[in-house]
């Protein structure tokens, strides 16, 4: 019996009360019912040790024998003291008293087994309170109600698991279904999934609501009275329900984003199939009338035909196929705004029925051009003979006479009479037939048509209105005369070549570069030594010159002696610097140092940049900047030399030097990777071992990772890959390490900081490239796959680079590995490795056969 009393140092106490068929007991099922007991309290509370109380008062010696017997021989904890209440028959007392001192040693016990005469020699050892009334105490207990908790507490454990589990299976379903490629079975999967995926709510709202009744049954002890309080069991029962229900709760959180994210994807499947369908349909149409199109290819050789023509184009032009399409294609459109998972799929179906939709629109202007042409031809004869005669009339009138009033408005009225004559060859409105007819107008037709009449008109009516003074002529500004010619510009000189210009550049900024390095040197670090100035300089800076100005004089000591001169060396010929930066690419190394100890030089200018000595140090120099500035130069310099290496690239297209200079680029390019990695690098926190010792950092990012283990202890809250861990990568040459990346702020500026979780040795590692049902994962896994980690690149081509690279190591290794000796060292490894595994199955057997016999909640 566990009543939930403690000891006085917190056992927990297990009582075998008076039972007169308790040596009649199957030794499997006391097995099974001690294993249980032992398993209630916590674990902190078993690693203390059980105390054990056998009342036999009524009972013989021989009961008390066979108690400590089959508790010597079946109890699984941890025993710290064993309690006798003995016979109380005086024959029986004496014959335990006898008993125990012959066989305590058969009971194979390494704790006191204590014999007591009486429940007051009990309450010597264990407190009133933490016996029940049987034993002399006051501890509440009904055993009916403790066995319909425990029913309770196991039941729901077994509906925790069972849920988790159907949510796993549905969950692992759901990760492998293939989308389907029709509408119908699209739509019937998306109802499927979403039965189950209802059906699994209600499951998981019973399995909740029956953990929280069964909460509110165990607290409901505790509300009975004010002085009543739960006893350690009863606390601990309630610790597991709560417990259960958060795994309930965070199982159903993660299912729900899980299931969020597959239901999204479900209808924008069925939004595609509708799209491809209805695509479909559209271009059939489409097709079908530009068909059609081709076949009204018939010339209209009367008004009447052409008229009838015009009249099928007009109704194929409205048929409703070209607004689909147009509609169409902005539903694509839309869907690729909503971020849609097949963009490329959908978007060049919109540009295919927008080409179509154009194609058709310049088919239809083709064929109505060639269906017109004869109306074209007779429109143009009328034009052209009424033309002539309205040529012929503006030239028979003398301009002289057009000078007065009233010649002006003769004339005026003989261009209004002639005009009058276009009414009758329906020519009247000039405008509209240029409009209409310009494609087949010639040149003539539309300056005849369009301008002469005006122009005369104008001219005319302006001389036939009464002036009252004459109008003074006003020449217009030479500046401002449309036909005054522009001003000649100079020719620009012809300057060097582009990949000389920019070699020029480069010099130039290297010899400015070592002149601010130099400044820095001896306007500020040599100052440091001046005795003078030594009353200025702040506390916080003494003996911390080299974390202010880290490798700064090893930088210019670098470019002063060496690399600008090699640079100026390659001024008349540029297409060597490729060479020079390949040369010192293991000098240029040395900024992944300096960068690495930028922000302890940050940190110690915050505290004293605004000191009196660097502001004396300031004046001296006449800089405008302070020294925090030019301390930055090298971080900014080592970043330009790739961008003016891209820019010599772009000017010597097939010239000699083009090799090494791509191969320079893409060293200085790996120049500033190591560098930025080597800044995440120093912010890892945690771990124990050498970093130097790992060999190169070769990548390092932010991935989602997912585990899948063999080994370890399987829990509610693990619902298989579902919810991912961020983790921040460290892949080295020997070892590749998982952190966490934390944000923190130092003097209110944000720095992250990676915290050490895990490391895989790259030695048992292994990789899979493709995982299926999403094309940026990939695994790796250790040890033949005891632990298997997913992780997802934010993008192929980080995947892509991260493979290749742990490829290259894995490569490596196995060309490291190739010999007799490797080979030897292999088969030993090999067949430790079995003797392992062989090991390990007797564990599981033995381990299982425990299981069989209880099962621990």
């Amino acid at each position: 019996m566990c009543a939930g009393g403690r000891g006085k140092d917190g056992a927990p106490i297990i009582t075998f009360p008076e039972y007169s068929g308790f040596g009649d007991l199957l030794d499997e099922d006391f097995q099974n019912v001690v294993t249980y007991l032992t398993s209630i309290p916590s674990l902190d509370a078993a690693s203390i040790g059980f105390v054990i109380i056998i009342d036999r008062r009524r009972d013989k010696w021989s009961s008390v024998k066979a108690s400590l017997t089959r508790i010597a021989g079946a109890f699984p904890g941890n025993l710290q003291l064993v309690l006798v209440l003995r016979p109380s028959r005086f024959f029986q007392r004496a014959v335990a008293d006898i008993g125990i001192k012959l066989h305590r040693d058969d009971f194979k016990m390494k704790v006191p087994i204590v014999m007591l005469n009486s429940l007051s020699d009990l309450h010597g050892y264990v407190d009133k309170g933490q016996l029940t009334c049987e034993l002399g105490g006051n501890l509440e207990y009904c055993h009916s109600q403790w066995i319909h908790h425990r029913t309770a507490i196991e039941n729901f454990a077994v509906t925790v698991k069972t849920t988790a589990q159907m949510l796993q299976m549905f969950g692992t379903d759901l990760a492998e279904t293939e989308l389907p490629n029709d509408v119908q079975y699209t739509k019937d999967l998306l109802t499927t999934h979403t039965e189950k995926h209802d059906k699994l709510k209600d499951e998981l709202k019973l399995a909740m609501q029956q953990g929280t009744t069964l909460l509110g049954c165990i607290k409901e002890q505790a509300a009975k009275s004010e002085n009543h309080k739960l006893n350690p069991d009863e606390m601990e029962n309630q610790t597991t329900v709560e417990r259960l229900l958060a795994q309930l709760d965070e199982t159903e959180n993660a299912f729900q984003q899980f299931w969020s994210k597959h239901h999204l994807k479900l209808e924008q499947c069925l939004q595609l199939r509708h799209f491809e369908h209805d695509f479909r349909e559209v271009k059939v149409s489409l097709d079908s009338l530009m068909d059609t199109l081709t076949s009204l290819s018939d010339i209209g050789d009367c008004v009447t035909r052409v008229e009838m023509l015009l009249n099928d184009l007009n109704t194929l032009e409205e048929k409703e196929s070209l607004e689909k399409a147009q509609l169409h294609a902005l539903h694509g459109d839309q869907l690729i705004q909503s971020n849609h998972y097949a963009v490329d799929s959908i978007r060049p179906k919109c540009v295919e029925l927008r080409r179509i939709c154009d194609d058709f629109t310049n088919e239809v202007l083709t064929v109505t051009v060639g269906t017109t042409s004869p109306m074209h031809l007779l429109i143009n004869s009328l034009i052209e003979s009424w033309c002539e005669s309205g040529v012929y009339l503006l030239a028979s009138q003398a301009v002289d006479k057009c000078q007065s009033q009233d010649g002006a408005e003769a004339a005026l009225q003989d261009i209004e009479k002639f005009l009058e004559t276009a009414k009758e060859n329906q020519l009247s409105d000039l405008k509209t037939i240029h409009n209409q007819y310009e494609l087949v107008l010639n040149a003539e037709v539309k300056v005849c048509t369009v301008e002469m009449f005006e122009k005369r008109q104008v001219s005319l009516k302006k001389l036939s209105a009464k002036q009252t003074r004459p109008v003074q002529p006003v020449a217009p500004r030479p500046e401002s005369s449309p036909n005054r010619p522009a001003p000649s510009k100079t020719p620009r000189t012809t300057g060097p070549a582009p990949g000389k210009h920019i070699m020029n550049e480069l010099i130039e900024t290297e010899r400015l570069y070592v002149e601010e390095l130099q400044s820095i040197m001896e306007g500020y670090a040599a100052e440091l030594d001046n005795t003078e100035l030594s009353p200025l300089i702040p506390t916080a800076l003494e003996n911390k010159k080299d974390v202010l100005f880290g490798n700064l004089p090893e930088i210019y000591e670098f470019h002063n002696r060496t690399f600008f001169k090699e640079l100026e060396n390659c001024m008349e010929r540029p297409e060597l610097v490729g060479t020079c930066f390949l040369k010192r690419k293991e000098e240029l190394q040395i900024y992944e140092k300096y960068c690495q100890n930028k922000p302890r030089s940050e940190a110690l200018w915050r505290q004293c940049g605004d000191s009196l000595f660097f502001q004396e140090c300031q004046k001296k120099l006449d800089h405008k900047l302070s020294l925090d500035a030019y301390l930055l130069k090298p971080v900014q310099r080592i970043t330009k030399y790739q961008l003016m290496l891209k820019e010599m690239l772009k000017c010597s297209k097939n010239q000699e030097g083009i090799a090494e200079l791509e191969e320079a680029l893409a060293t200085m390019l790996d120049i500033i990777k190591s560098v930025n990695d080597s800044m995440h690098q120093i912010a890892i926190t945690g771990f124990e071992g050498n970093l130097s010792e790992l060999g190169k950092l070769l990548m390092q990012g932010s991935f989602n990772v997912w585990t899948d283990h063999k080994k370890g202890h399987s829990k509610v809250k693990d619902l298989a890959r579902f919810k991912p861990m961020q983790r921040h990568l460290f892949l080295y040459n020997k070892m590749l390490l998982f952190c966490k990346k934390r944000e923190e702020t130092t003097d209110e500026k944000p720095s992250p900081s990676y915290s050490f979780k895990h490391s895989l040795k790259m030695s048992a590692v292994g990789i899979t490239e493709n995982v299926k049902g999403d094309i940026k994962k990939f695994e790796v896994w250790y040890n033949g796959r005891e632990e298997v980690y997913i992780i997802q690149a934010p993008s192929m081509d980080v995947k892509n680079m991260w493979v290749s690279e742990i490829r290259k190591v894995l490569t490596g290794q196995l060309e490291a590995c190739r010999g007799i000796q490797c080979v030897g060292v292999l088969s030993r490894h090999i067949q430790t490795t079995l003797s392992l595994i062989q090991v390990r199955e007797r564990c599981s057997g033995l381990a299982a056969h425990k299981i069989s016999h209880c099962v621990r909640y």
